[in-house]
C-alpha cells in the first residue's frame, strides 16, 4: 500500500515549478491532492491532468492565500469534498527583486500578503479540523535566504524570515495534538523564476554552490514528502535545507 493512501492533502501554488513537484510526488505516495492557484487555472489544471496520468487522484481549488475570507471560503470548499484535510503545503509564494528604496507600496504587501499572511490564513483555516482528529502534518516553504540574506531581496527574505518563527510557534501550539509543523527552505532551484536570470549570473551563483549545480523540484519535493511520512512523526519545529551547501 502507498505509504499516504486515503489521505488529503492541500498544496498552495501547486500549478507550476516546485508546487507542482510536491503535488505529484505526493499524489505518487496515494495521497488525493487538491491543487491550489490563484490565477493560474490552466497551469492546476495540468498539474491534476499529470497526476491522473500517474495513475494518481486529484482536482483543484482556486483562492487567493493573500486574503483571509477567500482562504477560509476555499478550505471550507475542500473540506465540503473530502471531509478533511490531512496534510498542508503551505508552498504558494511571490518575489519582487529590488532595492528597498525603489520598493513601493504595493509590492511589499504583495510579498508580504502571499509568502507570510498566506501561510498564516491557511494554516489558520486547517487547524481546526486536525485538532479535533488530533493528526495533521503541515510543512511550509521558506527560502535559504532567510537565513543569509539577499541584497535585493529585502521583503522577499523578511517574509521567508517570518514563516520560519511562524513554522517553529505553530510547532509548539500543534504538538499536542499530534500535529507537526516544519520547513523546507530550498536554495538555487530550477524553477521558471530561476530559468530568466542571466547566464552569468547562474553561473556565478552555480560555482558558490559547494555541490556545483543547482537543485531540481523534485529534489525539494523528496523534503516536502518526507515531512509527511509516518517516518517523521517525531519530527516538528524543524527547517531542513535543500540547498547543496550553499547555507551550513
Amino acid at each position: 500500500m502507498s505509504r499516504l493512501s486515503g489521505q488529503i492533502a492541500l498544496v498552495t501554488g501547486g500549478g507550476r515549478g516546485i508546487g507542482r513537484a510536491v503535488a505529484r510526488r505526493l499524489a505518487r505516495e496515494g495521497a488525493h491532492v487538491v491543487v491550489n492557484y490563484v490565477s493560474g487555472e490552466g497551469a492546476a489544471r495540468e498539474t491534476v491532468e499529470a497526476i491522473r496520468a500517474d495513475g494518481g487522484t486529484a482536482d483543484t481549488a482556486g483562492f487567493d492565500v493573500a486574503d483571509a475570507a477567500a482562504v477560509k471560503a476555499g478550505v471550507d470548499g475542500v473540506l465540503g469534498n473530502h471531509g478533511r484535510i490531512d496534510i498542508l503545503v503551505n508552498n504558494a509564494g511571490v518575489v519582487h527583486n529590488g532595492l528597498l528604496m525603489r520598493l513601493k507600496d504595493d509590492d511589499i504587501e504583495h510579498v508580504l500578503g502571499v509568502n507570510l499572511r498566506g501561510t498564516i490564513h491557511c494554516t489558520r483555516a486547517v487547524t481546526a479540523g486536525m485538532v479535533k482528529r488530533r493528526q495533521g502534518r503541515i510543512v511550509n516553504m521558506t527560502s535559504v535566504v532567510a537565513a543569509t540574506g539577499n541584497a535585493g531581496q529585502s521583503i522577499y527574505a523578511a517574509s521567508k524570515a517570518g514563516v520560519v518563527g511562524f513554522t517553529r510557534a505553530t510547532a509548539r501550539e500543534l504538538a499536542p495534538r499530534s500535529i507537526t509543523v516544519n520547513a523546507v527552505a530550498p536554495g538555487f532551484i530550477d524553477t521558471d523564476m530561476t530559468a530568466s536570470l542571466p547566464d552569468a549570473t547562474r553561473q556565478d551563483i552555480v560555482e558558490s554552490i559547494p555541490l556545483g549545480r543547482s537543485g531540481t523540484a523534485e529534489e525539494v519535493a523528496g523534503a516536502v514528502l518526507f515531512f509527511c511520512l509516518p517516518e517523521s512523526a517525531y519530527i516538528t519545529g524543524h527547517v531542513l535545507d535543500v540547498n547543496g551547501g550553499m547555507h551550513m
